[in-house]
């Protein structure tokens, strides 16, 4: 196995664990009930968690790459004031409002490709992600645009499965403080089970809540460590667009789908909503240190490396 699977082999292992803890009649004195709770809870955690990890990262479509001949001449251009004359130049036939610290079109050199607004490379996954948020190790792969919406999910029936184990197996806790529990093997059962759980619930709303903040201000983990510029200056608020439309932008807008982990963010990932450029030229809201953009990429990624669930 890579050892990139690693950690997802270990949540797949803690996960099974869990299962049979929850489901052993030698251990619950289980009902109909909470087997029909537990299952809706677990199915949903299971898929969302699927999703996040299988669904692929969705890179630039072609329009955005270089040609043979604009990459020849690109590369054979000593001169950068000419190369970053010749992205300007590429950069006016694409949809594109954002640009590096100094004003310049945002170039991936290693793709060899105009970036789309909110696109950044990935160092891990070695390509350019559209709408990137960050590398995720404990689903080995990239959130982006493609599977923003899964890992949110993933992250809201984490905590609801975590809580659920928590509060199911405290009253088997407090049996085991009173010495009335017999078997060995349920004692450590009943303890492991309940420190694991609070363990992964605590982190887990932490991370859940704070995406929830960033979904709130329509903003990526990239963009909440360093501003967007945009052709107007830097803009931290450039793709704000009220509480209600940032939840829109990336769960959709028909409220059936919420829950479910299947596509409903709307566009395509290139191109997305802006606020006014009145308010983009503001310099209240300009506040914050702007990036240098392929810098920026290999400085986010590496921010958000330590980030040991998520």
């Amino acid at each position: 196995i890579e050892l990139s699977w690693v950690t997802v082999l270990v949540i797949v292992l803690v996960v099974l664990w869990s299962y049979y803890c929850s489901v052993n009649t030698d251990f619950f004195l289980i009902s109909v009930i909470y087997l029909i709770l537990y299952h809706a809870i677990f199915v949903f955690f299971a898929w969302t968690y699927w999703k996040s990890i299988f669904t692929l990262p969705q890179q630039p479509n072609q329009k955005f790459h270089l040609s043979y001949t604009d990459k020849e001449r690109y590369e054979n251009e000593e001169r950068p004031e000419v190369q970053k004359q010749m992205l300007v130049d590429m950069a006016k036939k694409l949809p594109v409002y954002t640009r590096t610290g100094s004003g310049a079109v945002r170039f991936c050199d290693r793709c060899h490709l105009i970036k789309p607004d909110r696109c950044h490379h990935c160092s891990v996954c070695a390509m350019c992600v559209l709408k990137m948020d960050h590398h995720c190790p404990w689903v080995n792969n990239c959130i982006g645009f493609s599977n923003y919406k899964f890992f949110l999910q993933f992250l809201a029936y984490s905590v609801l499965y975590c809580l659920y184990i928590a509060t199911t197996v405290f009253s088997y806790f407090i049996k085991y403080w009173r010495g009335e529990l017999p078997s060995v093997r349920s004692k450590f059962h009943v303890l492991f089970l309940l420190f694991v759980a609070c363990m992964f619930f605590v982190s887990l709303v932490i991370l859940f809540g704070y995406h929830c903040w960033l979904v709130s201000r329509n903003k990526t983990t990239l963009e909440a460590f360093c501003t967007p510029v945009f052709t107007s200056g830097p803009e931290k608020n450039g793709f704000n667009l009220g509480f209600i439309k940032n939840i829109q932008q990336v769960f959709g807008d028909n409220k059936k789908f919420w829950l479910i982990p299947i596509g409903s963010s709307p566009g395509d990932g290139h191109s997305f909503p802006m606020r006014s450029m009145n308010e983009s030229q503001n310099p209240l809201l300009a506040n914050e240190e702007p990036w240098e953009d392929n810098e920026d990429d290999n400085r986010g990624n590496s921010l958000l490396h330590f980030n040991w669930f998520g």
